[in-house]
């Protein structure tokens, strides 16, 4: 009994292995595919900043191997997404097995709406954050000072608000995660609804850039999807009652 535990158990190890490699590879295709096309994505990412530019102005860099370093840092986060749906389908090969067709069902539509969300939010982000965040920075710019913003510096904000938008985005789910499990009420959201706004723009100040239009833009959304989670568990909770 013990050796076919033991044998099963090798087994087991032995797939994990064999997925890890995959996934591996998987991301080297990844990361090599957008280090290829690098030059077209950091056009695409810093669009929002050069728009805004002065027309004789450009980013800079003052190291001798900062863009080196800062290109294959792109293209490494470009190459895990484009290679996670890859991923996530060996892991879920990895653990669908053990699990319910019901739970399943229930773990793919929360996985498949929190990547949506999370797209989402970094997507808003870039197409309405960035430009009005950036606009308002270069307006220090005047005939004694001139912006010279470096390309390190704007893909460590950049990285850290496109993070954040698309985390605030999966509001609604978590609300509906907490209000489906029993640990908040529906009631209760709406009774702390002013702690939820109050805390929105908390968080507003905290992880986006430290400007007034910026914070409005991530706390609104945040009020928003709180209200939106609101309303799907509450429908999700009508359901379940018919049931």
């Amino acid at each position: 009994m013990m050796a076919d535990e033991r044998q099963a158990f090798q087994g087991h190890l032995i797939k994990i292995r064999n997925k890890l490699i995959r996934c591996a590879i998987a991301v080297v295709i990844g990361v090599s595919v957008a280090y290829f096309f690098i030059e077209d994505i950091f056009k695409i990412m810093v669009l929002p900043l050069t728009k805004n530019l002065p027309a004789d102005s450009t980013l800079i860099f003052t190291g001798l191997t900062e863009m080196f370093f800062l290109y294959f840092e792109i293209a490494l986060v470009v190459g895990i997404l484009i290679s996670s749906p890859y991923i996530f389908y060996q892991i879920w090969r990895l653990i669908s097995p053990g699990i319910s067709q019901q739970k399943r069902t229930s773990i793919l539509t929360y996985v498949i709406c929190c990547c949506i969300l999370f797209i989402g939010g970094a997507v808003f982000g870039y197409l309405y954050v960035f430009p009005l965040a950036f606009k308002f920075f270069l307006n220090f710019a005047n005939e004694n000072i001139q912006a010279l913003p470096s390309a390190k510096e704007y893909f460590a904000l950049a990285f850290k608000m496109l993070i954040a938008f698309g985390i605030v985005f999966e509001v609604p789910v978590l609300v509906f995660f907490l209000a489906r499990i029993g640990l908040v009420s529906v009631e209760g959201f709406r009774r702390n609804r002013k702690y939820a706004i109050l805390l929105a723009f908390i968080l507003g100040a905290v992880l986006s850039s430290p400007d007034v239009v910026s914070q409005f833009m991530m706390a609104i959304p945040i009020i928003l999807l709180y209200e939106i989670g609101i309303i799907v568990a509450m429908i999700s909770g009508k359901k379940r009652k018919k049931n």
